[in-house]
């Protein structure tokens, strides 16, 4: 039927080309191409208007609800406001609608801000001018309505307003620099090319002339990535295709630099741009904490039903009786004594629902985001972590995860750029077997030669200066090191000759490779035109003609050029791994080299393998035609690139490897010590050789000189199964820890702290997860993760990025479920990062694509010790504290209310007044846990950082524990009990007015049903806000403002609220209630006697337990107390070393000097020390039966 085309019309005209087609077809210019090629079809694009706003206008209002109902607690609440407006219910439906209606709206306002200012933001955007070329002239328009296809000129320091292909710029060599900060976060400056066959139009009027289309993919969200392809038409030639790649690709965000202008062409605008693509957030990750707040509130939601299902059947049994049935003053009509039971006992249900539905706390969601988010800022600010090097502090990308920071169970950790500095140095070099290094020693001293390299391991005049010099060649060429100027530099190194290398380039290595051969005599220049330059030990210039380039890539780890000498020779460089390289070699001295290759590894040295090959001229087309069909792909490019560059980099010649240093950062050791003392097991994994990492782990003190390592390597499996090796692995580690105590949580000997160590490298790793044709696999992730268990440190080397996520989703998946947190800095780290709980970014030198992803950023690895022991820890005590004191606090307030029924005939008969009612979670109690939750310090920052054992102290979510949970919810009911009854016998004595109310006898103070309900009330309020009191170890003035201002805070109210007439209510119950309450002197003697009843218990507790089974930190506060108390006494100092000196925290300016007592005095040695002078006192917490050790201020002294 002729009308089948409409709905693909309709989906073409409405929605896009894209979302039909897998590549799309740009005209630049909008210029048609010639007749007789591709046809021209009008496509249709988004403008170039940027949209990050949420709402509009119009939507904001149902929008916002709808998604703020999608919350449980909000639509729970909305439940029962609708039920209070449609049934009679004993309490108003402004019990239930002013608390919600106050969270909606100040959520709303939140959120209606933030979008108001990202509008404004928008409109900034989408108004600021751009330059287009039409008809040969520049033509200046608003950015909203740049269209894909035209051709957009960008000045120096002007931001791109869409990507767009790179035309051509005001250089002669057609590139441009370019910063991404405000992309990935990466200060330095890139360089782009210009398409090849473009780059010489450097006029309007020549850009303009141009007849060409650009074939691409669709918009995707990655900024690393790009496929396409141009075809440039000319009018007596045929169209001429070339392959178009990321680096050609200029993004919208990005910043042009040291460049006077540029041309290019727009193919993604608006919302369709990189840029834009990114704005989508990262799956939602779910705390520890988030998840028991959840159980506890089903608990407490199955606790609220039976509560109203238990009073239903009491009430309909009470009223069996019929003298029960309805009292004379509130008979029942006949429409309703003939009324449905089931109905009627169903809406009894209901309005108790209604009247117990204050125990789940409706407050307790805002306060806990409000929590999180103003905590965050705490890790904002925290100068400790501030890093002088970048001038960066850490970041808080998510403040969702702030508790589960004191979780940590297993840190996954990269070793490159996260361990160490990423800052390499050039050490040596090994060609055809003979070490070459700058200077050689003997007996200890260092002589410096005058040549550049000293051969040190065979005779001179042996060596080959052919091959060599062709190493070093290799080494200048064989790179994608750029030249920059000195503004512009991004790694620049001073030498002793004074002048300084420009270079920059995205990996490290490189850089120190080039530099390295720059103090040997082979200087690399430039690139220019296409041709590589660079100078020779004799000063003269060289020129190489770059033919191709196989670029570096983490599956490969191997890189190559293809390039034309002088003499028309055609030389394919290749650099990279030995594992990549070895097995591609058919000539060299194979042996020797990776003998030095693993001598290097051992030292902890990064090597890099150099080999080459000749290729004719037959050789050199078949493979250019062969790379040629591959970038011209625009589907499945990188598998067919992959395929033909594992076809050209075969049958290679070894020339030689190098070794390079990268240096451990600082206090790296001493943070992995920190974090297995806390309990956690910190695993390495890198895609580094194994005795490179090992090295490694040794350095930073993952392993050591005592830990016994176990190898499950391909080397060791090809000896024997795997069946078999982890099996006697298992047996071993299992045969050896049952005679040694271990520690519950971190698996460590107490008598030895790290005793087994495991390495496993990528292909082992590959099989154990590999499933197997007998599905057996499963058994062998559980030995290896039995295994795992009780080594204090793991090593995985040779690791795709893959494996990494692999690794991390094993263990969170494991059966005790434990937390996990990842941090690494460069791309190859980003899947582990997003698989782990917790992803840590580092600010490193591998650009910020981990920091982009992560949860958090921090400068250096030595910072990860802090945001774990201290705002992990005091964030974990605080939220945990938070969610069991409004469990605790709401027990408290609605207990009393179930009570009442049993004494009011199951009449639904509320005790509270409905402003009390309104206002307890509102006002009453809510700012009091909020601050408390920002502020409390069980221990000072020092201590926590000075102690790490203190972490096990909170592990496993032990704060929120069902045993905790229960005796919160006990003590909560006891609470209520004692404000209920307590109330109930004070006044017991009482006699009947003839208005029925009670008169307290030997006093004037008449005791009726609101009366009753305020006194109740007024012991609420004090006691759960005197109980946080007493919870409180850090007092400020905030807190102190905070607390009693509460409570002086609900005496005005009531004040004010029963001493008015208010003309606004059409009743006035609680006139004068509050003040003839507290009147009297019982009234005052009850209020004390109730609240000091119901503390003690608590305190009673506390006290014992901290005396029979006192927690590490209580151990640690005890002790500090008490030192305290020791400086008012008299003591004889403990004596240091003749040599050393002992500096007070306290009195940092005066330095005090003691000697050592005689040997033969027989005086009593005693010390003690400050809070802030207080270091480590491992005795403390029976973690360590080590001889009792203070450290104070850098002295450790044996007592």
């Amino acid at each position: 039927m002729e009308w089948r085309w409409l709905p693909s019309s309709i989906r073409r005209w409405c929605v896009g080309e894209e979302n039909w087609v897998d590549s799309r077809t740009v005209y630049i210019g909008h210029r048609e191409p010639p007749l007789g090629t591709d046809a021209y079809i009008l496509q249709r694009y988004p403008d170039n208007r940027i949209v990050s706003s949420k709402y509009t206008f119009w939507n904001f209002i149902p929008k916002n609800l709808f998604e703020q109902f999608r919350r449980i607690a909000n639509f729970y609440f909305l439940i029962i406001f609708l039920v209070q407006l449609i049934i009679d219910t004993p309490t108003s439906p402004i019990t239930s609608g002013l608390p919600l209606f106050f969270v909606i709206t100040v959520t709303a306002i939140k959120q209606g801000y933030e979008d108001w200012l990202r509008h404004k933001a928008d409109n900034a955007v989408n108004q600021c001018p751009v330059h287009i070329i039409q008809d040969g002239k520049v033509v200046q328009k608003q950015s909203r309505k740049l269209r894909v296809g035209d051709i957009v000129m960008t000045k120096e320091n002007e931001t791109f307003p869409c990507d767009m292909v790179f035309l051509s710029s005001s250089s002669d060599d057609g590139t441009c620099f370019v910063t991404t900060a405000s992309l990935d976060g990466e200060s330095s400056t890139k360089t782009y090319q210009a398409v090849q066959d473009t780059k010489a139009l450097r006029t309007e009027a020549e850009v303009d002339t141009l007849n060409a289309t650009i074939e691409c993919e669709q918009p995707q969200p990655d900024l690393y990535n790009f496929v396409g392809r141009i075809n440039i038409y000319h009018e007596t030639e045929e169209p001429i295709a070339r392959p178009l790649g990321s680096e050609n690709v200029l993004l919208r965000g990005a910043t042009l630099k040291n460049t006077q202008n540029i041309y290019g062409v727009a193919i993604y605008t608006g919302m369709e741009t990189k840029m834009a693509l990114n704005y989508q957030s990262k799956s939602q990750k779910r705390s520890a904490v988030e998840k028991s707040m959840n159980v506890f509130l089903i608990v407490y939601l199955c606790i609220l039903i039976s509560k109203a299902l238990i009073t239903t059947v009491l009430k309909y049994m009470w009223q069996s009786d019929s003298f029960r049935d309805e009292p004379w003053f509130n008979m029942k009509t006949p429409t309703e004594r003939q009324r449905n039971k089931f109905l009627s006992s169903f809406t009894d249900f209901l309005a108790f629902m209604v009247l117990f539905n204050y125990i789940i706390p409706v407050s307790m969601y805002v306060t806990v985001e409000m929590q999180k988010f103003l905590g965050s800022y705490f890790i904002s600010w925290d100068e400790d972590m501030f890093d002088n090097e970048i001038c960066e502090g850490p970041i808080v990308n998510t403040s969702d995860l702030n508790e589960e920071l004191g979780q940590v169970e297993y840190v996954f950790t990269d070793k490159t750029g996260t361990l160490t500095e990423n800052n390499m140095e050039f050490i040596e070099c090994c060609i055809d077997g003979h070490v070459h290094v700058e200077h050689s020693l003997s007996n200890g001293q260092s002589f410096y030669s005058n040549a550049a390299i000293d051969f040190i391991d065979a005779p001179a005049g042996i060596a080959d200066q052919e091959r060599k010099e062709l190493f070093f060649r290799a080494l200048c060429l064989c790179h994608t090191v750029q030249i920059k100027r000195e503004d512009q530099i991004d790694y620049e190194k001073q030498h002793q000759n004074g002048r300084s290398s420009v270079y920059i380039s995205s990996s490290p290595d490189e850089i120190a490779l080039v530099e390295g051969v720059k103090r040997h005599g082979f200087t690399f220049l430039q690139i220019k035109d296409n041709f590589m330059e660079l100078e020779n030990p004799e000063g003269e210039v060289e020129r190489y003609e770059l033919l191709q380039i196989l670029n570096f890539d983490s599956v490969r780890r191997r890189m190559s050029v293809i390039v034309r000498s002088q003499t028309g020779e055609i030389i394919l460089f290749c650099k990279g791994a030995d594992s990549s390289i070895f097995p591609r070699v058919k000539e060299g001295k194979l042996d020797m080299i990776r003998q030095r290759v693993q001598q290097n590894a051992v030292e902890g040295l990064r090597t890099l393998c150099v080999a080459y090959k000749f290729l004719t001229c037959e050789e050199y087309d078949t493979i250019h035609t062969v790379l040629q069909n591959a970038k011209l792909a625009l589907q499945e490019r990188d598998r067919k690139l992959a395929e033909a560059y594992d076809v050209v980099e075969r049958d290679l010649d070894l020339l030689g490897a190098t070794a390079v240093e990268d240096r451990l950062q600082d206090k790296a050791a001493e943070t992995v010590e920190a974090l297995q003392k806390a309990g956690m097991k910190v695993w390495v994994l890198t895609g580094d050789k194994m005795e490179t990492a090992t090295a490694t782990c040794y350095a930073c003190k993952l392993f050591r000189r005592n830990t016994q390592l176990f190898e499950l390597t391909t080397k060791r499996i090809e000896e024997q199964s795997l069946h078999d090796v982890l099996f006697d692995l298992n047996r071993t580690i299992l045969r050896q820890s049952d005679s040694l105590p271990r520690d519950s949580y971190s698996g460590f000997s107490q008598n030895d702290l790290h005793d087994y160590g495991l390495i496993i490298d990528g292909a082992t790793l590959s099989r154990v997860m590999k499933p197997a044709n007998n599905g057996s696999s499963s058994n062998y992730k559980d030995l290896f993760l039995e295994i795992c268990r009780n080594c204090s440190g793991v090593l995985c080397c040779r690791m795709a990025p893959l494996q990494k996520a692999q690794i991390v989703k094993l263990i969170k998946s494991s059966k005790e479920h434990p937390i996990t947190l990842a941090i690494g800095d460069g791309a190859n780290d980003v899947s582990m990062i997003l698989e782990a709980h917790v992803g840590i970014g580092i600010l490193g030198k591998e650009g910020r694509q981990a920091a982009r992803n992560s949860d958090y950023c921090v400068p250096k690895f030595k910072h990860l010790k802090k945001l774990l022991l201290v705002h992990g820890h005091y964030y974990y005590i605080r939220i945990s504290q938070l969610v069991q004191y409004f469990f605790y606090k709401n027990v408290c307030f609605i207990f009393p209310q179930f009570l009442y029924q049993f004494f009011c005939g199951f009449s639904q008969q509320p005790l509270y007044d409905t402003a009390y009612l309104t206002l307890y979670n509102i006002s009453f109690t809510s700012l009091p846990i909020l601050l408390y939750s920002l502020l409390e310090q069980h221990v000072s920052t020092d201590v926590l950082k000075r102690n790490p054992a203190l972490y096990r102290d909170i592990a496993k979510n032990s704060l929120l524990c069902w045993k905790l949970f229960l005796y919160w919810t006990f003590l909560g009911v006891f609470d209520a009990v004692v404000f209920f009854f307590g109330a109930y016998f004070l006044f017991d004595n009482s006699t009947m007015t003839t208005n029925g109310q009670l008169m307290r006898a030997n006093s004037n103070m008449i005791f009726g049903n609101w009366t009753y309900g305020t006194l109740v009330f007024t012991v609420l309020v004090f006691t759960v806000t005197l109980k946080l009191a007493l919870d409180t170890h850090h007092w400020t003035w905030i807190n102190h403002f905070v607390i009693w201002g509460s409570l002086l805070f609900y005496i005005i109210f009531s004040l004010l609220w029963g001493g008015i007439i208010w003309p606004f209510l059409n009743y006035q119950r609680m006139y004068y209630v509050f003040m003839q309450m507290l009147s009297t002197g019982p009234a005052w003697l009850g209020i004390i006697l109730l609240i000091t009843i119901s503390l003690l218990p608590d305190v009673v507790k506390k006290v014992i337990c901290r005396q029979l089974w006192p927690t590490a930190t209580e151990k640690l506060q005890d002790f500090l107390r008490q030192s305290k108390k020791d400086r008012e006494s008299e003591f004889t100092p403990l004596a240091p070393p003749q040599s050393s000196t002992y500096t007070n925290n306290i009195h940092r300016s005066h330095q005090q000097t003691s000697s050592v007592s005689p040997p033969n005095s027989r005086k009593v040695t005693c010390t003690y020390w400050a809070e802030d002078d207080y270091c480590n006192h491992p005795s403390l917490f029976d973690y360590s039966n080590n001889r009792h050790i203070f450290v104070a201020s850098g002295l450790e002294t044996a007592v």
